[in-house]
């Protein structure tokens, strides 16, 4: 599979990763990756522009968007493509918007040739590489000749498609665009694959490789190792085959390609049904199926169903190979892909012979060998057309490079002199700006000092800062209730009181020492994070346990100040987070509820599905804030202490821990209040979402 609508296998799946790199980059817009995420991102922007009410669709911004979205769809849905791109056409045409107008008649020419009409492909091509020679936009028109060089190769006329090449590549090297050359160059590869002049292929790919490391685009480079495996298996190098396509495999999952991992699967199965592995090769082969049920990729498709064919076929399962093949022989009969028509029809003959089935096994055979001899016969031209094509653009290079060394000879003789004259000034100017240099070099130095010192200044601080808040913690919180139990077992000790007084007591010290116990563990864990010594763990998490075992243990204040607290998260409320992290989050907010919440009240935990994240709000009916200590609770030089309704007291230290720990998750925390009313405070953690099955 190359990588930009060249031959055979070429541009189609490369293209969306250029039109990221070289044609939206010059938008105002930047995107994600995630090829779902980004689709939705690009409807949401576009809906958005479209509700506005001083909406006009000559926007540039609204047709650039209509464009990308296009671009994203069309491996997705290909008749998308097409709509959004003359939407965008006539908006375009509106507004006298030239770029948009060339890009909007490339998303129909990808249409057509992705549907197999390859001569509507080029009239649209051609008619957006004049805007785009308009506009001397040369990334776009790079591109443009490229597409325009694989439609030729789809038609059969190859010396048109080897000279578009390799004229693009001149004018690439003019521009200095190394990823246009490693396509290029790839592109003619393929055209040499195709005809299994395997020698000329690999020596491009070499080529390409050297390209790729250049870039230093580990995507780039999976790709080219992606087509140099599958010709490696066609040319029974399986090692080679297995090393490459197992790198590429590593890349694509690891970046979520998709349309280039079912091509990976597909090739990996190709190498296994070499080996006569016929159930791995199917395991591969089904992989990529999966993949391909949400991909718009007819001719991508034909090899991975006759490849499927081939292998239910070396399994004996004649029945499932005929049904594979004849999809296949479907698809390449309809957009006309006559090697695609003669592999099927030779897996057909095969199957319909062990069938004995003999007058369609004939039908079949007499396909195949019309088609072998139509492509044997169009080999031969093609490589004599090709070679000559590439003789003749070498004595072309030749001529320019020889004219070009008379002129710089010429030159030369100017540059010499000028050279001499420049030598001179160049020693004066050293020697003026050479003290100069030697002083910018102290200052820097100097500047890298203070701002180290600054820096270190600013480190002691927000360590004295830390030391001084835990102190006052422990000597305004803890301290009390401490000293209020040695007090009381000094006087059990001398007597002075009696053990029923004693018990009496108890209560009141099983209410301090759990104050003394929840206030240590939020200290030591807002201190460890302080310390940096807090690390976020996440993982699947079940928030409604969560919840619950927080619910359990602080029923008995609940009970106490009688007050109900109930749950209505639903089962399977998955979150992905670390659980020790948000297990602090939710006991502090049900803490900081019960505090402030009077006899007989209620505490209500819910939880909301949002589109990536889980909402959990804790709501009571409690005093309720005013807006200045609203603004205030959150913040981490805030060490707000308040007695509670029971005048129960608290660090200050738990709704600053519970922001720290929402964040690390990747969440946010509000809160809502009304006095004498209630409060509610909300956060968000992410939502544990379910990957489609890695591939080992």
């Amino acid at each position: 599979m190359s990588r930009i609508n060249a031959y055979f296998k070429s541009f189609p799946k490369y293209w969306r990763n250029y039109i990221l790199l070289c044609v939206f980059g010059v938008l105002s817009i930047h995107f994600p990756f995630a090829q779902s995420t980004k689709r939705s991102d690009l409807e949401d922007q576009i809906n958005t522009i479209r509700s506005q009410s001083n909406f006009n669709p000559q926007d540039t911004t609204y047709i650039n968007l209509l464009n990308s979205l296009g671009a994203e769809l069309r491996f997705y849905n290909l008749d998308s493509l097409l709509i959004l791109s003359k939407e965008a056409l006539v908006h375009s045409e509106s507004a006298e918007y030239q770029k948009g107008e060339s890009m909007s008649l490339l998303g129909i020419a990808e249409y057509y040739s992705d549907r197999g009409d390859h001569t509507e492909g080029i009239s649209h091509y051609t008619k957006a590489l004049v805007l785009a020679k308009e506009l001397n936009n040369p990334n776009l028109i790079l591109r443009l000749q490229n597409n325009l060089a694989g439609e030729f190769g789809y038609l059969g006329d190859y010396a048109k498609a080897l000279s578009g090449y390799l004229e693009s590549i001149e004018i690439a090297k003019r521009v200095d665009d190394q990823l246009m050359l490693s396509i290029l160059n790839e592109n003619i590869a393929n055209l040499y694959a195709t005809q299994k002049d395997y020698k000329q292929a690999l020596d491009f790919y070499e080529i390409v490789k050297k390209i790729n490391q250049g870039i230093g685009n580990e995507v780039t480079s999976a790709e080219t190792m992606s087509n140099m495996a599958s010709v490696y298996a066609d040319m029974g190098k399986l090692d080679y085959a297995m090393f490459n396509i197992n790198s590429s495999i590593t890349v694509f999952e690891k970046h979520d390609i998709r349309d280039w991992l079912a091509f990976a699967f597909e090739v990996k199965g190709k190498t296994y049904l070499k080996q006569e592995k016929y159930k791995w090769a199917l395991y591969w082969y089904n992989q990529a199926e999966m993949l391909h049920k949400k991909l718009d990729d007819d001719r991508g498709e034909i090899d991975l169903l006759n490849g499927m064919a081939e292998a239910h076929l070396g399994l004996k399962n004649d029945s499932i190979s005929q049904h594979y093949a004849l999809r296949a022989y479907k698809i390449s009969t309809k957009i006309n892909f006559k090697e695609g028509t003669q592999k099927c029809a030779g897996t057909l003959y095969k199957i319909n012979k062990n069938k004995q089935d003999f007058a369609t096994a004939l039908k079949y055979h007499e396909v195949y060998q019309s088609l072998s001899d139509t492509l044997s016969r169009n080999e031969n031209k093609k490589g004599l057309t090709m070679l000559k094509t590439k003789v003749e653009h070498e004595k072309q290079k030749m001529a320019l490079v020889r004219e070009n060394e008379m002129a710089l000879a010429t030159q030369r003789n100017y540059v010499n002199a000028a050279l001499a004259i420049l030598l001179v000034f160049v020693v004066v100017t050293f020697l003026v700006h050479r003290g100069e240099k030697i002083q910018k070099k102290l200052n820097k130095r100097l500047q890298i000092k203070a701002e180290e010192l600054e820096q270190n200044d600013l480190e002691l601080r927000e360590i004295n800062e830390t030391k001084d808040k835990l102190f006052s913690i422990i000597a305004h919180d803890l301290r009390g209730p401490i000293g209020a139990f040695q007090g009381l077992l000094k006087l059990f000790k001398e007597k002075e009181i009696d053990q029923t007084e004693f018990l009496n007591f108890i209560p009141k010290l099983r209410t301090d020492i759990d104050h003394i116990a929840f206030t240590l563990n939020n200290l030591l864990s807002w201190g460890k994070s302080q310390m940096n010594g807090a690390t976020t763990k996440p993982r699947i998490i079940p928030l409604e346990n969560i919840v619950e075992e927080n619910i359990n243990l602080l029923s008995e204040i609940a009970t106490n100040k009688s007050i109900k607290i109930t749950s209505q998260l639903t089962p399977n409320t998955m979150a992905w987070s670390d659980a020790n992290q948000i297990d602090i989050v939710i006991r502090n907010l049900i803490s900081n509820a019960l505090k402030f919440t009077p006899k007989d009240g209620m505490i209500t935990l819910k939880a909301i599905e949002k589109n990536k994240h889980w909402e959990i709000s804790v709501r009571d009916t409690g005093v309720g804030m005013d807006r200045e200590t609203q603004e205030k609770i959150f913040d981490d030089n805030s060490n707000i202490t308040t007695y509670g309704t029971d005048n129960e007291k608290g660090t200050g230290l738990g709704l600053s821990l519970c922001k720290e720990m929402v964040e690390k998750n990747g969440g946010t925390i509000w809160v809502e209040s009304y006095l004498r009313k209630g409060s509610t405070f909300f956060f968000t953690v992410p939502k544990a979402s379910k990957e489609y099955q890695k591939a080992v």
